[in-house]
């Protein structure tokens, strides 16, 4: 059912009236009940997919939390262990089996088939979002819940399925499970919210959207000029598509009386490519610093990593630096290329989240270099031409990691990017 039809809008409709009309107490079942027929209406064989993943986390968050009651340290860790292998290898196997049958037939001369699979509604952003209420349990941040139908709901919620946010037990579930009477303020802003959503996916991102699908896929009829005009339309269509949606949903949510996570903050005016992300896709981001990025960074090994190269090189300054930030700086690239394969199944995206991590990565280890050029070239870091320079800077990065996105494939991009 897609955001922009009637159907969606009629659907919309019904639900807000049902919501408001039923007893309070059945507030939170009228609202699990419509996530279920949306869910149904995008296919009803992948139900089984989202009910896995649900009671998966469901039952081993009770188990985690009862060894933890125990005194078992061990025997939690290892339950947590069991769910996050079973919702991400049920991601992996239905999202990337044929992407790595494709590269073991390239790589070994190999003529193995690949699976007829069609991706299910939601899929990446439920497993994540339940995933993550699993670790919050087995880290004390949230009590397990211990109603399955109430939990169902949480990883359910329609209005954040098809584009996000990836939402957070600790700020969501409380919301969807309160009584609410109907707020004409909540209206209001929701509904303008919604319209302002259909502005930029029907006015902008659907026009937009016919030069790239025009030029990208016979890039090399035209010349550099035009393919990197193109790149800037895609960061237009990109934006606005993705928010456009994310705004729909949200504005839907607000009317219901339920505030979603705010899922972009001005990206495209962020003065270093960390900062893009912390206002690109917010709630993605979140979710990597949280449950990956800090797991890796402060993780016993990684710890050892710096206090090893602080005993080794120490003694000088750039080898000080260097075993200050490079473990955080190789925590940071595995991270980004953990996006770019959250993205998608082939090469391009994993390049796409190479050309991120390297960017980072580099720019931690290469920080002290940069101050003293700052210096040396008496660059005044508080006037607004330093964050004019900043800004385009960021976003001419940016534009040369959206080449892997609108390029057929990985060697697409790279021939695009050398034409421009």
């Amino acid at each position: 059912m897609s955001l922009v039809s009637n159907l969606f809008l009629l659907f919309v409709a019904v639900s807000v009236l049902v919501y408001y009309i039923v007893p309070h107490k059945f507030q939170w079942l009228v609202l699990l009940c419509f996530s279920y027929i949306y869910y149904l209406a995008g296919g009803v064989r992948y139900v089984g997919f989202i009910l896995f993943s649900t009671l998966v986390t469901w039952g081993i968050a009770l188990a985690v939390e009862k060894a933890e009651a125990g005194g078992s340290h061990k025997s939690a860790r290892n339950f947590l262990v069991l769910g996050l292998i079973l919702n991400f290898g049920m991601l992996g196997v239905i999202k990337y089996t044929n992407f790595m049958i494709e590269n073991l037939n390239a790589l070994f001369h190999m003529n193995l088939r690949g699976m007829e699979i069609l991706l299910p509604l939601g899929i990446s952003f439920y497993t994540f979002q339940s995933s993550g209420y699993l670790l919050d349990v087995y880290w004390k941040r949230c009590e397990a819940e211990k109603n399955p139908v109430k939990y169902a709901l949480f990883v359910s919620f329609f209005p954040q399925l098809i584009q996000g946010p990836i939402s957070f037990y600790d700020q969501l579930a409380h919301q969807l499970y309160a009584e609410r009477n109907f707020s004409y303020k909540n209206l209001k802003h929701g509904t303008l919210l919604m319209l302002w959503g259909y502005f930029k996916k029907m006015v902008i991102a659907d026009r937009a959207v016919s030069l790239i699908q025009m030029v990208a896929p016979d890039y090399m009829q035209y010349n550099g000029t035009v393919i990197f005009i193109t790149v800037l339309v895609y960061a237009l269509q990109l934006y606005a598509d993705f928010s456009g949606g994310i705004d729909i949903s949200r504005g839907f949510a607000e009317i219901l009386g339920i505030e979603m996570a705010e899922n972009f903050c001005r990206p495209y005016f962020a003065v270093s490519i960390n900062d893009y992300w912390r206002r690109w896709h917010i709630t993605l981001g979140a979710w990597m610093k949280n449950y990956v990025f800090y797991s890796l960074a402060m993780s016993k090994r990684f710890f050892k990593m710096g206090k090893n190269l602080k005993q080794k090189y120490g003694d000088h300054a750039i080898g000080a630096h260097i075993a200050k930030v490079l473990p955080a700086g190789i925590a940071s690239f595995i991270t980004f290329l953990l996006v770019g394969i959250w993205h998608g199944a082939n090469m391009k995206y994993v390049a796409f989240g190479v050309w991120n991590g390297s960017v980072i990565l580099l720019s931690v280890l290469m920080q002290p270099l940069f101050n003293k050029a700052i210096a040396g070239l008496h660059i005044q870091t508080q006037k607004k031409s330093w964050r004019i320079f900043q800004i385009l800077r960021t976003f001419l990065i940016v534009l040369i990691g959206y080449m892997f996105d609108i390029g057929n494939n990985f060697s697409a991009a790279i021939d695009m990017l050398g034409r421009c």
